[in-house]
């Protein structure tokens, strides 16, 4: 069983990747992390982020994930978001997807559109949604 998690690298990974790995580590699950180069940000990307800040980004949310207890893949391509998601989701597949909800609303979310929402309506597996300030651990209840 494979969990992919789209990440970027923003403020919100961290508690994203720790969700995702105390999911995969109780379900026994590989958790695959992904990075997505948009083609617009791939030359300015180049300068600012160069190959080993990408590298480093990748083995230190790795690191977080293999602390968790979770087995743990990584890959990095260049696209669309969005489409590039579910193209690993099927390319390497997927039974599910935990990706991060960023929360812009309005006209920001007009202006740039939602890779969340994209992924979530286009998705060949279920697709679970971390809003930002959910709790970073899953806990058994009871």
């Amino acid at each position: 069983m494979t969990i992919l998690c789209p990440i970027d690298f923003s403020a919100a990974t961290e508690a994203l990747v720790t969700y995702a790995a105390a999911l995969a580590a109780g379900t026994g699950a590989e958790l695959r992390l992904l990075h997505v180069l948009e083609p617009e940000l791939a030359l300015s990307a180049a300068l600012a982020l160069p190959d080993v800040y990408v590298a480093r980004q990748l083995a230190l949310h790795r690191e977080t994930a293999l602390q968790a207890g979770a087995v743990v893949s990584t890959a990095v391509t260049c696209g669309d978001a969005a489409r590039e998601i579910v193209r690993e989701a099927r390319r390497h597949p997927a039974h599910s997807i935990v990706i991060g909800a960023h929360g812009r609303t309005g006209l920001t979310r007009f202006l740039m559109g939602s890779t969340a929402e994209t992924v979530v309506r286009t998705a060949p597996c279920p697709t679970l949604l971390v809003k930002p300030g959910c709790p970073q651990t899953l806990r058994p209840t009871g």
